[in-house]
């Protein structure tokens, strides 16, 4: 699933592989590769390059991201996008339509994704929807990012009623992960990115689960061979689970573990008040208390998975929105089926399922955990 090479001393460079049949992509993980020209080699030429980033991560990287471009493309341009989650929305995604359509890009421009989570699911959104369609590459510079958002084709925008919710399924040609790029990360920001990797051992990796509470302190403290480690196993893990289901028919749901609570804290306290790691942490332990009240777990299980999102410095009481509200925001989650809330719950560490739950113990959980 994964190989190695040499790169930065002390740092191999491995490849996870996402197969896909004719959209199969190589995510590739190690320090120092967003400015390798060798990174890019084998991706798709053309006259034209754009750079999607936003005015914080542009300044750091925009240019050394260009340089290592200069054999692939004539000209690369870049456009920069406001920073933050209430800012992944339409007219910040017709900001980069009206640069392509201004600079004459065809459909043969390539175009970089070059930030967080927001940057990849609109650079792919549009990457989607320009001329029908346009290649593009994912090069995350968050943690966040890195472990989960770039991987797997989600693209979107957020609608002031729900997150995420119109979008396109949308392969990238390529994803970088350099670990290099973590060194300017400020810490809510990490913070925020290990509820995505913790949520990879409760729905598929009990072992993985024991690593992050072993090591810890190694990934609070930015050690590079531990964040390489936490990376990679939750890319071979989103791997295999897009690899079986592409367009989240069904095993790919377990993946929103945390996220109907999540995204309803976001979308209820206004996008960008939480991170959107903060709100999946918080979730995280909503739905594990809703996997003990409905008798999968005991509460020992949830407690541990509890403790670990604590230990982590996320947040465990998420905000008094209400049950209503709670309930009603969760109700246009893209999991509800014919107004029917679904939620991903643990069956026993490792292993994960998607079933409704009676509204009498969600609205328990709602209250016992805010």
């Amino acid at each position: 699933m994964a190989s190695s090479s040499p790169s930065t001393p002390g740092i191999d460079t491995s490849t996870v592989h996402i197969d896909l049949g004719d959209r199969s992509y190589d995510i590739l993980i190690g320090e120092g590769l967003l400015g390798q020209a060798a990174t890019y080699q084998g991706l798709p030429k053309s006259s034209t390059a754009l750079i999607v980033t936003n005015t914080t991560v542009g300044p750091l990287y925009t240019a050394t991201l260009r340089a290592a471009l200069q054999g692939q493309h004539k000209q690369v341009l870049d456009v920069e996008l406001p920073d933050g989650e209430q800012y992944k929305d339409w007219p910040a995604l017709n900001t980069v339509f009206t640069t392509l359509l201004e600079k004459a890009a065809d459909r043969k421009t390539v175009l970089y994704a070059l930030g967080g989570g927001v940057i990849g699911d609109m650079t792919g959104f549009a990457a989607a929807c320009y001329m029908r369609g346009v290649p593009f590459v994912q090069v995350p510079t968050t943690l966040l990012a890195q472990v989960d958002s770039s991987v797997g084709g989600k693209t979107a925008i957020n609608h002031p009623a729900g997150k995420n919710m119109i979008g396109a399924f949308y392969q990238p040609q390529r994803v970088v992960c350099d670990l290099a790029s973590l060194d300017t990360l400020p810490q809510r920001e990490l913070l925020a990115g290990l509820a995505e990797v913790i949520k990879y051992g409760p729905i598929a990796d009990a072992e993985f689960l024991a690593w992050l509470e072993a090591n810890m302190p190694r990934l609070l403290a930015r050690d590079k061979a531990a964040l390489k480690h936490a990376i990679q196993r939750s890319c071979e893990i989103k791997a295999w689970v897009v690899g079986q289901d592409e367009k989240e028919a069904g095993l790919r749901a377990i993946l929103n573990y945390g996220h109907t609570f999540g995204h309803a804290i976001e979308a209820g306290l206004g996008y960008g008040e939480w991170l959107h790691g903060e709100a999946v942490g918080c979730g995280m332990v909503m739905a594990s208390d809703l996997s003990q009240r409905l008798g999968l777990i005991s509460a020992d299980t949830a407690a541990r998975i509890t403790a670990l999102i604590e230990r982590t410095g996320l947040p465990i009481k998420g905000p008094q929105l209400g049950a209503d509200r709670y309930i009603e925001l969760m109700q246009v989650d893209k999991k509800a089926e014919a107004g029917e809330i679904r939620f991903v719950v643990i069956d026993e560490l490792g292993k994960a399922s998607m079933r409704p739950a009676p509204d009498a113990i969600v609205r328990d959980v709602i209250a016992a955990n805010t």
